[in-house]
């Protein structure tokens, strides 16, 4: 069956969640990203391997809804054309050309791929899903001390031989204080924070995109 014509995004469903029932796809499939994403160790798999994983399931879905036969494998590489960076203009467009030679409306597919924003905010908010690790919180904590400790060190590294070139009327300079500061400016959502303060709060403001 074709994708179903309903509304876009409403307050209360999500992107992934309205896709799921378009595309007939199931609760059984919103499950199963729930459960590779809240996974322990190699079984994990980030945000952006869960949107991959979406979107090359809604391209296979199309591409089942126009019958349109394909050799194993061949989804998988038609859905590395469309998104790649790395990919020619001309590749992506033959690409293009055979999915819509054979019936799949790829406009309209692109537009329904989603971001691992839309998949996190899914997972968190439709299926109240959390990953919560004890040893990853400890390894964040263990990196917050690292970079403090690299901070205090380049502090009082450069305070000491400031201080020695003043003393030997090297160096112009009267009582001062020294600053380090280390910051992250993520360049997909804007914000700028500092490496401790980003890793306290759990990453940036592409959440709340």
């Amino acid at each position: 069956m074709p994708p179903k014509d309903t509304p876009h995004d409403t307050q209360s469903t999500t992107k992934v969640a309205r896709l799921l029932e378009e595309y007939d796809l199931g609760e059984e499939f919103g499950a199963k990203l729930e459960r590779l994403w809240t996974a322990e160790g190699d079984e994990r798999e980030s945000l952006r391997s869960l949107a991959d994983r979406f979107n090359r399931r809604l391209l296979e879905s199309a591409m089942a809804n126009a019958n349109m036969s394909s050799l194993d494998g061949e989804a998988d590489n038609l859905y590395r054309l469309l998104t790649s960076d790395e990919v020619s203009g001309g590749a992506q467009l033959e690409a293009r050309n055979r999915l819509t030679q054979n019936g799949v409306d790829v406009d309209r597919l692109e537009t329904d791929f989603v971001t691992y924003q839309a998949i996190r905010t899914y997972l968190k908010n439709h299926r109240g899903a959390e990953y919560e690790q004890k040893n990853e919180q400890q390894r964040i904590e263990s990196i917050v001390t690292a970079i403090q400790r690299l901070i205090s060190r380049l502090e009082s590294v450069t305070g000491t031989n400031l201080a020695k070139l003043r003393d030997s009327r090297r160096l112009t300079l009267g009582e001062f204080r020294v600053f380090v500061r280390v910051d992250v400016l993520c360049e997909e959502c804007g914000s700028q924070y500092g490496a401790v303060e980003l890793l306290q709060r759990g990453g940036c403001d592409c959440e709340r995109n």
